[in-house]
Parts: structure tokens; sequence; C-alpha cells
């Protein structure tokens, strides 16, 4: 069963913004708010006619004005950038968010479950949306994963490559040193025999 809508109001930089939603926590959401504003004393829930008929028109869509006039509240595809980044940075001091004088309202029973069942549907669009995004956002990591993995396993079988080619390269190099030093050894001995042989001929006429 769809949840009953309020309307909550909040002012932030040069806009006033209002938003149906069954509750604080959701319209925080669909504000994109990192901080309470309604415990901050930013935010409220409000019962003006003309701002609970223009929200319940577009449920869970966030309205705006320029903020501190008595204009209508109309759809807007953007927040201002100081709402995510926190009510400190568009205020020197905390004030408590205006409240209209304007004529206060009930939505009657069938409107009210109209604009309920379309927030729903609504809601459910967003979440179905952050779950595609979050499907994409994983395979997007498991192929990178994937390609890290690849790329390490390369390098780990060209380092083992290396080291295999170095070791028969160093063994090869030990052979060749002995091979050198038994022949540098043999011609020493064979060099002195003919070296002797060499001076007994001399001495023999």
């Amino acid at each position: 069963m769809a949840r009953k809508l309020k309307t909550y109001q909040t002012s932030i930089g040069f806009y006033d913004l209002a938003v149906a939603a069954p509750s604080m926590k959701a319209a925080l959401q669909i504000w994109g708010a990192d901080s309470n504003l309604f415990h901050q004393g930013f935010a409220r829930e409000v019962e003006d006619a003309g701002v609970v008929a223009a929200t319940l028109e577009h449920p869970g869509t966030v309205l705006r004005r320029p903020v501190g006039t008595d204009g209508s509240f109309r759809v807007t595809s953007d927040l201002p950038k100081d709402l995510v980044e926190g009510p400190a940075r568009t205020r020197q001091r905390k004030e408590p968010a205006r409240r209209s004088e304007g004529k206060t309202v009930k939505p009657d029973g069938a409107a009210a479950r109209k604009a309920a069942a379309a927030f729903d549907q609504q809601q459910r669009k967003r979440e179905h949306a952050q779950r595609r995004a979050d499907i994409a956002e994983a395979k997007q990591r498991e192929r990178r994963s994937a390609r890290i993995a690849k790329a390490q396993q390369a390098l780990d079988a060209a380092e083992q490559e290396h080291d295999a080619q170095d070791a028969a390269l160093q063994a090869e190099r030990e052979k060749l040193d002995k091979r050198a030093d038994a022949e540098q050894q043999r011609w020493e001995r064979q060099r002195d025999k003919l070296r002797a042989a060499l001076d007994h001929a001399k001495e023999h006429r």
C-alpha cells in the first residue's frame, strides 16, 4: 500500500525547494542532502495550499522558486550545488526555515492516493536505475580486476622466464670460465715444455 505523502520545504542558496515525499528521510534523499536539514532547522513540513498542490502534481520531484518570494514552485532538473555541500557554506548563521503564511490544505483522499502511487512508481524507477548503475559499476570493477590479474599474470610469467634464462646463462658462463681456466693451465704446461725443449736445442750444437 502506498504511503501517504507529505510536503517538505527547505531554503538553500538562492532557492526554496519543496518536495512531496512519505517521510523526512525520503525528502532528504531526493534533495541529495548530506546532512539532516530538519534537525539543523533548515527544513520542515509545510501545509501551504499552493505548495502542497504543486508538489502533489509532481510527487518525488524537487520543485523550486527564488528564495524570499511567494511565487509558484516549478519543476527543476538540477539542484543548487550548496545543498549537497551543506548549509554551512550558504549561511553564516543558522536560521530556521521560513514559514509560509499561505492557506493550509488537506488533499482529498483520491488525489493523495494518486500522488502516493505516483511517488512509489517514481521511487521504484529510481531504485531500478540505481540497481542498474550498481550492476554496471560492479561489472566495470570485475573487468578492471580481470585486466589487472591478466597483466599481473603476464608480468609474473615474463619474470619467471627471465629468471630461467638468466640462470641458464649463468650456468653457461660458469662452464665457459672452467673451460677457459683449464685451457689456460694446459697452455702454460705446454708452453713451459716447448720453451724447455727450445733452450735444450740451443745449448747443444
